[in-house]
């Protein structure tokens, strides 16, 4: 079952070339789910990444925040046809977590809850993604995807997962929850790439 919050009335701007084919603009960030929240404690909360070589590399919440924090200010853009401008968030660049995993051009990102996307490794280094800790100056509250979720501002906000957990290098694309169920695999919302 899909939870859906308000801010889903959101206004076209035609002029505004940061707004994506067929998008509208929200000054709200609706929350959209594929199943309940989960509540992670920080204490017990660790990002993984398993290499090929079925190898992992975890970090706990203290080891992520010792590691380089990002400010960044970036436009986001749900498959559900919103975009929000300017969005303000912190978080560790996935070059840091990526640098010593070896081989894989592929991605399966897993979150708390079971939920999981494909994100190719390329989209996820080179300073164009992050584990976000914070939104708008503040803690990342758990409707968003807190304590951390993955933050992908290029791809449509499915590839954003929320609650992240970790990911798997891989040496071939798969399908993840929504791409399983018809969304495109690689979600660009400059292309319009929502369904397959």
């Amino acid at each position: 079952m899909a939870v859906i919050s308000r801010g889903f009335g959101a206004r076209r701007r035609e002029s505004d070339d940061r707004l994506p084919p067929g998008q509208y603009l929200t000054e709200d960030f609706p929350v959209l789910s594929a199943g309940p929240t989960p509540r992670i404690d920080t204490d017990t909360w660790e990002f993984v990444v398993v290499g090929l070589d079925g190898i992992r590399r975890t970090w706990s919440w203290d080891e992520l925040l010792a590691l380089p924090v990002d400010t960044i200010t970036t436009d986001i853009h749900c498959v559900t046809r919103w975009s929000k401008l300017g969005t303000h968030w912190r978080g560790v660049s996935l070059d840091h977590l990526l640098q010593d995993a070896g081989g894989g051009d592929f991605t399966r990102v897993f979150s708390y809850g079971g939920y999981t996307t494909n994100v190719p490794r390329a989209d996820l280094t080179g300073g164009k993604a992050w584990i976000a800790v914070e939104f708008d100056g503040q803690p990342l509250a758990p409707e968003h995807g807190g304590p951390a979720r993955l933050l992908v501002p290029h791809l449509y906000f499915w590839k954003s997962a929320k609650w992240v957990h970790g990911l798997d290098l891989l040496e071939k694309d798969e399908p993840g929850f929504w791409e399983q169920n018809g969304y495109n695999m690689y979600g660009d919302p400059w292309k319009e790439e929502r369904y397959w």
